[in-house]
């Protein structure tokens, strides 16, 4: 994987867009709700920024150049950005390997893992495409 500055960042736009979102969810509701409280709201909040997120987002899994199976993302946004949503105190480094695999084998690049937990957590993934 390239590593890249924070200035260059693939989406870099969009993901801002996202994280912001994302923040203004999390001022509004606070803490303490289920993921799919905070995947509802971030939706309605995406759209009012006239954003396309798709929710429950059904890809595959593709091996070889063939699809062998399907996945769901929490929320595809722009048909470009993977978002995976939690709702936990502390992040588990599962959750960063699951968003990556469902870049790389989506052949999306770019992913965002947002914890609503007791404030928002950020992890940006990128994989770049070959």
């Amino acid at each position: 994987m390239k590593g890249f500055s924070e200035k260059d960042y693939p989406k870099k736009d969009l993901t801002e867009k996202i994280i912001n979102a994302a923040f203004t969810v999390h001022n509004r509701l606070g803490a303490g709700f289920a993921e799919k409280i905070y995947e509802n709201a971030l939706v309605k909040e995406l759209e009012s920024k006239g954003l396309k997120a798709e929710q429950q987002k059904r890809l595959q899994v593709i091996y070889g150049g063939n699809p062998v199976g399907d996945f769901i993302v929490d929320l595809l946004v722009e048909e470009s950005v993977v978002v995976e949503l939690k709702a936990v105190r502390v992040l588990d480094k599962s959750f960063e390997d699951q968003l990556l695999n469902y870049l790389k084998t989506s052949g999306l690049e770019v992913g965002l893992l947002l914890n609503f937990g007791t404030s928002v957590q950020i992890k940006r993934k990128v994989v770049s495409k070959k």
